[in-house]
């Protein structure tokens, strides 16, 4: 297996910033984008966890861009089938966005808060349904915002409360430089077939154990783990660094986060302007350290300072995880630097195993030989690239895809 990790995420051959006009208080707007002539359409799909989390991580690189070229971006959060009532995941996440980088998100919610089947759908859903598409169409006709997440349209549009060619419509006449996400299992084919990339988490059971010793440990959960070739991992990852920030703000207490980078030394990948935005909001809540040489490390061509510095960052993430300090640990690339054995996959188990109950640990990165931690993981799930926009000659945006 060679590590492609590093040429996903390093810019290859990266544009040049340009400067854009803002309006008003200086928000740049999708209308103001030069980067790229036309934004793409995102779509995370699949029965696994990680495609809110995936959109939100998004969020926050894009918002970190601006922060580190002076500008500001806008986005909307559109919420279908999540109304007052019941907590979502992403709840917490969506605070510390919007405590962090105040005027600069937009939220709405729709829907009931009850899981229905098409046979169970009421008026009330339809109309609610209607509610948000009619924001969403006149969102992104106004071009105000730079990115507009639609959250869970897929199911609606499953569950036939929107009519599919009219979403299509919409999105596909989108202004340009506006990048919309779509989130939610079961997205439609007519979707599918307009969308730039087509992302989809695909969920994998954890079988159960024979060893009795690890029957302890299950209960206690809190091991999630991101692999697979297609697009969502890490930006999935930073969004659960949110989420524990949120938690934390939400029940006045502190949820401190670290994120540790494997095959990641040097600068230019897609994590840095999100790490960054998260340090500049959060600077007593999230550390961060990265590791590696500024290479991409292959199977068979592995050099002495690619062990040492695998080592260092395990020995950092063993403490760590064993202190308790952190309420969430991210071992970004972690999976790809066991599976070119630059580390041992046991100590690893043992310190998963010994965790304290209340820290999460996140484990990103693809693998061809997955290694016996993943039996460990309460959530896997596989990220599986349908469609990419690259492989069509699109150039890559700064702040979204690099």
């Amino acid at each position: 297996m060679t590590s492609q990790s590093e040429a996903d995420n390093k810019s290859s051959g990266s544009q040049s910033s340009r400067k854009s006009k803002a309006h008003g208080v200086g928000i740049v707007t999708a209308a103001d984008r030069q980067e790229r002539s036309h934004g793409q359409l995102h779509i995370y799909d699949g029965e696994g966890k990680g495609k809110s989390q995936a959109a939100l991580g998004v969020v926050l690189r894009t918002i970190g861009l601006g922060i580190c070229e002076q500008r500001r971006t806008r986005v909307l959060l559109l919420r279908f089938l999540k109304g007052p009532g019941r907590s979502y995941d992403e709840d917490a996440a969506i605070e510390a966005l919007q405590k962090g980088f105040p005027h600069l998100i937009d939220q709405v919610r729709t829907g009931r808060a009850d899981f229905f089947s098409a046979e169970e759908a009421t008026p009330f859903d339809s109309l609610e349904a209607q509610r948000g598409w009619d924001i969403a169409k006149g969102a992104i006709a106004s071009a105000l915002y730079s990115v507009v997440v639609l959250d869970e349209l897929n199911p609606v549009l499953d569950l036939g409360l929107l009519d599919v060619q009219d979403v299509v419509r919409t999105l596909t006449s989108r202004p340009q430089g506006m990048e919309i996400i779509v989130t939610g299992r079961a997205a439609p084919l007519p979707l599918v077939e307009s969308a730039d990339l087509h992302s989809e988490m695909r969920a994998h059971r954890r079988p159960p154990h024979e060893d009795e010793n690890l029957i302890p440990f299950y209960p206690n959960g809190g091991i999630e783990i991101y692999t697979g070739e297609g697009k969502g991992k890490s930006t999935s990852a930073l969004g659960k660094a949110l989420q524990a920030i949120g938690r934390g703000i939400s029940q006045d207490k502190s949820h401190r986060v670290l994120i540790l980078q494997w095959l990641k030394g040097g600068n230019g990948y897609t994590e840095d302007a999100a790490i960054a935005a998260l340090r500049e909001s959060y600077p007593h809540l999230v550390d961060h350290l990265r590791s590696g040489r500024d290479a991409i490390v292959w199977r068979g061509q592995q050099q002495p300072i690619d062990y040492v510095e695998a080592e260092r960052a395990w020995e950092i993430a063993r403490a760590a995880i064993s202190s308790g300090l952190y309420k969430t640990v991210i071992l970004d690339e972690l999976n790809p630097s066991v599976d070119l054995e630059l580390l041992p996959v046991e100590p690893i188990v043992q310190t998963l195993l010994r965790k304290p109950a209340e820290t999460e640990v996140i484990i990103t990165g693809r693998c061809k030989n997955p290694p016996a931690y993943f039996d460990l993981a309460s959530i896997h799930s596989e990220m599986v690239c349908h469609k990419h926009y690259a492989e069509q000659g699109v150039d890559l945006k700064r702040g979204v895809d690099y």
